[in-house]
């Protein structure tokens, strides 16, 4: 069908969508009039990562379509754990612990979304306003008979465990329903008629719509995006060196830049398209570079995102680092620093403590591997010691590789 409504337009023409119900009829309100929808994002951890990032552009472009983002933060839900596309149930978090990745939840957001008191405006609530308040007697009497156990055992989060016979708490068997009624009170509070999420939340999206038309005579719709991975099969989100966290604090706008820059060829113009807003026409320009031209592609893709998630200024300084590190082998302040307070460090050790490494035994195959250098100077001993004495200026290169780079600092 030819879509209407710009929103709907944007995001399949960026490749967002995966599934949506009732397409036509939401298309139609989309026309009509500014609109609200949410998304729900747990607190399982201080900071969230780029694989929650196509989500967050979907609220991005939601908004400046015209139309009003809701960001439900899952403090509530947070302290059930979602089964969705989990082996085992999510450890469950201190209440301080959840209240403190909360708060340091939020700061994300304010990059990529304007909170101000225009009609389309971004809200920011938590769930645990409702939740936490639940009498559940009262809950399983007006709610209960509105989820079919049946259906609920068809869901893919508790399906794959049940057949592969691993353990499903009732704890997390309730999440599906409060998942269901966020939709229903988001419904109610700012007239929410569409819930967006990954493709692993479809189950849980259409109970949610299903709650609201059995509740009430509203009409809501549920949209998923694909679950990304690289070309390579790899998980969205994650790097050798780990979870790729969209706050500086948790990791620098210099690895941040780089993994961009990392992307796999074939990856370029598919996350050119969710994760920028560069126009299509100027990214089916960058679609015709090929060999090493892409790496130009790569460039404006890293320098886009990190200016996006960590502002100008961050994209701008990772970029002239990267260029001082790769072109004119100099000792760039903004590469990762690693900061000693004594007068000597072993080369194995310097690599752990900077994650290039996990293990001694991992450290060691490195440098047998021909794989580290200090100031682009080969280590071939293994059990080499790096004294602050014999360092100039007290600040060393140490590489990984040809992609991988930091500072060893003695203070």
């Amino acid at each position: 069908m030819k879509l209407i409504s710009e929103f709907l337009k944007v995001i399949y023409e960026r490749g967002f969508v995966h599934q949506v119900t009732d397409i036509e009829n939401l298309d139609n309100i989309l026309v009509k009039k500014s609109s609200a929808a949410y998304i729900g994002f747990d607190c399982t951890a201080p900071s969230l990562h780029v694989g929650s990032l196509i989500q967050i552009m979907m609220l991005r472009w939601f908004q400046k379509t015209g139309n009003k983002p809701i960001i439900l933060v899952g403090g509530g839900t947070t302290k059930i754990g979602d089964p969705s596309g989990k082996d085992t149930a999510r450890p469950i978090l201190s209440t301080e612990i959840i209240n403190k990745n909360k708060f340091d939840i939020k700061k994300v957001f304010k990059n990529f979304i304007n909170f101000n008191d225009q009609p389309n405006g971004a809200v920011m609530i938590d769930n645990e306003t409702w939740l936490d308040s639940i009498n559940y007697i009262s809950f399983l009497r007006e709610f209960g008979s509105a989820f079919s156990i049946n259906k609920m055992l068809s869901l893919e989060s508790i399906k794959t465990r049940l057949e592969r016979e691993q353990n499903l708490s009732f704890l997390e068997f309730n999440y599906p329903i409060f998942q269901a009624y966020d939709f229903l009170k988001l419904n109610e509070k700012f007239d929410c008629i569409l819930q967006m999420g990954g493709s692993d939340q479809w189950g849980n999206i259409v109970n949610g719509v299903e709650l609201i038309r059995k509740k009430t005579t509203n009409q809501v719709f549920g949209l998923t995006s694909p679950l990304l991975t690289s070309s390579s099969g790899s998980k969205m989100g994650k790097s050798e060196k780990g979870a790729i966290w969209l706050d500086n604090k948790m990791l620098s706008d210099y690895d941040f830049w780089q993994f961009w820059r990392n992307t796999e060829d074939d990856d370029v113009i598919k996350f050119l398209k969710l994760f920028t807003e560069l126009d299509l026409v100027k990214i089916k320009e960058l679609e015709k570079l090929k060999g090493s031209k892409i790496n130009e592609a790569k460039i404006i893709l890293a320098n886009e995102v990190t200016k996006l998630c960590r502002g100008k200024e961050a994209a701008s300084q990772s970029y002239q680092t990267a260029f001082d590190t790769f072109s004119n082998s100099k000792l760039n302040e903004n590469l990762p620093i690693l900061k000693i307070d004594k007068d000597s460090i072993t080369i194995v050790d310097a690599l752990k403590l900077l994650n290039f490494c996990k293990s001694n035994g991992e450290g060691r195959r490195l440098i047998k591997g021909k794989g580290i250098k200090l100031n682009d100077k080969l280590v071939v001993d293994e059990n080499l010691v790096i004294l602050k004495k014999e360092i100039k200026n007290k600040k060393t290169k140490v590489s990984v590789g040809k992609k991988r780079h930091a500072l060893i600092f003695f203070s």
